[in-house]
């Protein structure tokens, strides 16, 4: 045998037929003889195989047995069989045929015929393999597109293939309105965490088979683009945003969940078709945080007024790190005063960005920027350097220092060195660990409170205070306090505001206050702005203020000047 050549097996043929084969095909094929089934399959197992001729008339050998048994097996499923038959043996080729085999010839054996026939075979075979490797690649880049067009959950569209057909869809019917509508779910993080991840899926998918049932796909398309956020584009004349609302819900009773599920939407009415689609969906998400936890109004539209808020934080982002970098940010401090001696006890750092052009931004709008886009984690380093480097300051100066808290904000604590960054920082300007106090949100504990747990463990180990921020403000905020060492809690300023008008504000804030002695934690009450507030607060225990009763946020001069004029400095 010739191993460059593939091999055409020849089975129950005597040596004349092999020596014919050998002649026939010597620059072709190697001829090798297999007795029975298992040798035939040994070999091809090892060896390049082209075709399988088996001799019909073979005495002791059941060549149509062979026949059947090779055709029915996977293994030889890119190897045709061919017969060899005596001539006008009509009959026993016609049996091969039906059995599997694909050709015959006769003996005496033509050259020509032969060849001519083992080529017609292969070629058909190799015709028929790239038919099925096509439909089999046609078949896999067609489940490949499905599984990127679609989502496997809800079965609509993905974020992608919805922003292609959404502007396919506009193009298409230049002189049709369409609207965008953006709609998410009320706390739907809290029903995966109340319920089970199954119910937060049947949710989704009953949401989906709405918009499948009563979106006609002709006209209209609609996307679940993230987590529990579905977009629609529709045609205005179309959209009764109401009634859909309205039919979300029912449809969402139905399912018999024992938690208020509430659907809101932003909407935005399309008014120029070559609006990139992704800006459109952003000014109807836009539209939707305008409203969003607002039990009374369930949607709104995107406006003039939100396009000003989109420029401004544009521009935020734009100038960041360059603010950053050129110290535009700077720190002012607000005193907070104990309620039994009213002096100053610590001083909370907030962050103040002077703009060279817009002058002073609020941190009500670039806050919120930085915590969706990430710049919050390195502005949050900015402040904890800035307040120590004031405490450093104040030591140098041999003066009195009150410990000042710093907001430790979520993404935060997905980083990797925020311990270590903290303790390097106590290091580089040589202050104790109790002067710089760590105020944490409860969102950090709804993203990964095992997480948390573990960090704020590693805080108090060094000697930091930790405060727990906003208490009372979310559904965690006794989950936080049962699970997590704190040192002090900081009451939502929603509780204080309510105290003059509300007897039912002033017993939770009692109770909270009495709950805090209890496990041996401190209390501070935010957004103290009048006398009877203070006065209630007095009554109420040995607690510290915070707010514009005592003193609003001040620049560091400021803060140092009335800190003197209590210690005498």
């Amino acid at each position: 045998m010739d191993k460059d050549l593939p091999a055409l097996i020849l089975a129950g043929a005597d040596e004349n037929i092999r020596a014919d084969l050998e002649n026939i095909f010597a620059d072709k094929y190697s001829v090798v003889e297999a007795a029975d089934e298992a040798a035939c399959l040994e070999f091809i197992a090892g060896n390049s195989v082209k075709v399988v001729i088996v001799a019909l008339f073979a005495e002791n050998f059941d060549s149509f047995e062979f026949i059947k048994n090779l055709a029915h097996d996977d293994r030889l499923r890119e190897i045709p069989i061919m017969a060899i038959i005596d001539h006008g043996d009509d009959e026993g080729a016609a049996r091969a045929l039906d059995l599997g085999a694909m050709e015959f010839f006769t003996r005496p054996l033509s050259r020509a015929v032969v060849r001519h026939r083992v080529h017609n075979v292969l070629a058909r075979y190799e015709n028929r393999r790239h038919r099925i490797e096509k439909v089999a690649r046609d078949q896999y880049l067609t489940e490949l597109q499905h599984y990127i067009d679609i989502d496997s959950l809800t079965g609509l569209y993905r974020r992608g293939t919805f922003y292609k057909k959404a502007a396919d869809l506009m193009h298409a019917n230049p002189y049709v309105p369409y609207a965008i509508v953006y709609l998410d779910i009320s706390c739907f993080k809290v029903i995966n965490d109340l319920f089970h991840i199954d119910t937060g899926n049947r949710i989704l998918k009953t949401t989906a088979d709405y918009f499948k049932r009563t979106l006609n796909p002709r006209v209209g398309l609609c996307s679940r683009v993230e987590a529990d956020h579905f977009i629609l584009c529709v045609p205005q004349d179309t959209l009764d945003i109401e009634k859909l609302i309205c039919e979300l819900d029912i449809t969402i009773q139905s399912l018999n969940i024992s938690h208020n599920i509430l659907f809101y939407a932003g909407v935005y009415i399309v008014t120029d078709i070559s609006l990139p689609i992704d800006q459109m969906c952003d000014r109807a998400s836009m539209a939707l945080r305008k409203i969003k936890g607002n039990y009374v109004t369930r949607y709104a539209y995107y406006d003039a007024s939100l396009r000003e808020r989109m420029l401004k934080e544009q521009m935020i982002v734009r100038d960041m790190d360059f603010a950053l970098k050129d110290n535009q940010f700077t720190i002012f401090l607000q005193p907070i005063y104990n309620s039994k001696t009213k002096t100053i006890v610590s001083a909370e750092a907030l962050v103040r960005w002077f703009h060279p052009e817009s002058g002073m931004i609020s941190p009500g709008y670039f806050i919120p920027v930085f915590e969706r886009n990430g710049f919050i984690v390195r502005l949050d380093r900015f402040v904890w350097e800035a307040a120590c480097k004031f405490l450093r300051g104040q030591l140098d100066a041999g003066k009195p220092v009150v410990p000042v808290s710093v907001n430790v904000s979520r993404l935060n604590f997905y980083s990797f060195d925020l311990v270590i960054f903290l303790l390097n920082l106590i290091k580089k300007y040589n202050i104790e660990p109790w002067m710089l106090k760590l105020e944490v949100t409860e969102s950090a504990y709804t993203d990964n409170p095992q997480q948390l747990s573990s960090i704020i463990r590693q805080f108090k180990e060094i000697g930091f205070p930790v405060l727990m921020d906003d208490f009372g403000s979310g559904y965690s905020s006794l989950n936080m306090l049962k699970n997590l060492q704190f040192d002090v809690l900081k009451v939502d300023m929603a509780f204080v505001r309510e105290i003059e008008q509300s007897e039912r504000a002033r017993k939770i804030l009692r109770t909270i206050i009495e709950l805090a002695e209890e496990l041996k934690m401190g209390v501070v009450t935010e957004g103290v702005e009048t006398q009877t507030q203070l006065d209630y607060i007095t009554e109420m225990g040995d607690v510290d203020i915070q707010g514009y009763y005592f003193s609003k946020p001040l620049p560091l001069k400021d803060f140092i000047e009335l800190f003197d004029k209590q210690t005498g400095n």
